[in-house]
């Protein structure tokens, strides 16, 4: 059974009984219970269901996948992990070249660490474009729009279309959840379709996107795996999960 196969088994299991426990999980999907609790741990943080002493229960009523996690706690969240994959997507940028960078706090990682060369940023984070103000090289364009509070980025209509007036060399984004069958979610809608406008005026799309990320489907579709061109991710993803990707033509790089 793949990875993410058994993710999408358990929290099966967890809807449909309420909780469970987790040698129970360890015999139903013929894996160690040392790998339950680490799909477990995983399956929390992508909000797919709540850890409780020796188990899982469920999460039915929505609550955790609508909501989106404030930007403080974000920053602290698998924190180094995301600093190495920010220094990794940083070789990816040439002097010169025209690059989008989405609210996610990777994509800040980058901002901090990007040198002062000639380069055209677009973004949609209010820290991002405070970060890159300082560099004087560094041309940066903020959309508009309404504050999304909890991720300090602008969304909405306004935001969408003012991405309309530009083509972009590479899109820098994350998301809440990557699933090789489902594609790549978010949190709400809002944050969903301002992803899936960065995609499309992007010529190649990087996913940011720690080992907590796979196997997750959260709330709202923003693409398919198959749009994104090379996925940046640390060294604890899944060898199987990786084998998938550059099966589909996606490079991946980890950190």
């Amino acid at each position: 059974m793949l990875v993410a196969e058994r993710y999408e088994k358990i929290v099966g299991i967890v809807n449909e009984r309420g909780s469970i426990r987790v040698s129970e999980l360890s015999e139903l999907c013929r894996v160690t219970e040392e790998t339950i609790r680490r799909d477990l741990d995983k399956l929390e943080q992508g909000g797919r269901l709540r850890r409780s002493h020796g188990g899982a229960v469920s999460v039915k009523d929505g609550q955790l996948l609508h909501a989106e996690i404030p930007y403080a706690e974000r920053e602290i969240t698998h924190a180094e992990e995301k600093r190495r994959i920010a220094q990794e997507a940083i070789k990816l940028i040439s002097p010169g070249e025209r690059i989008l960078l989405d609210a996610s706090t990777t994509a800040w990682y980058m901002a901090g660490s990007v040198p002062d060369v000639k380069l055209t940023v677009l973004t949609n984070s209010i820290k991002v474009a405070t970060e890159l103000s300082g560099k004087e090289k560094i041309e940066v364009i903020a959309s508009g729009g309404i504050v999304a509070h909890r991720s300090l980025s602008f969304v909405g209509p306004l935001a969408e279309r003012s991405l309309d007036a530009y083509y972009v060399d590479k899109v820098f984004l994350s998301c809440k959840g990557v699933h090789l069958d489902r594609g790549i979610s978010e949190s709400n809608e809002l944050q969903a379709r301002i992803k899936e406008k960065m995609i499309g005026r992007a010529e190649q799309v990087i996913l940011l996107a720690d080992s907590s990320k796979f196997g997750v489907q959260a709330f709202t579709h923003v693409a398919g795996i198959d749009q994104v061109d090379v996925v940046i991710t640390d060294r604890k993803v899944a060898k199987e999960t990786v084998d998938q990707l550059e099966a589909r033509g996606i490079q991946v790089i980890m950190a």
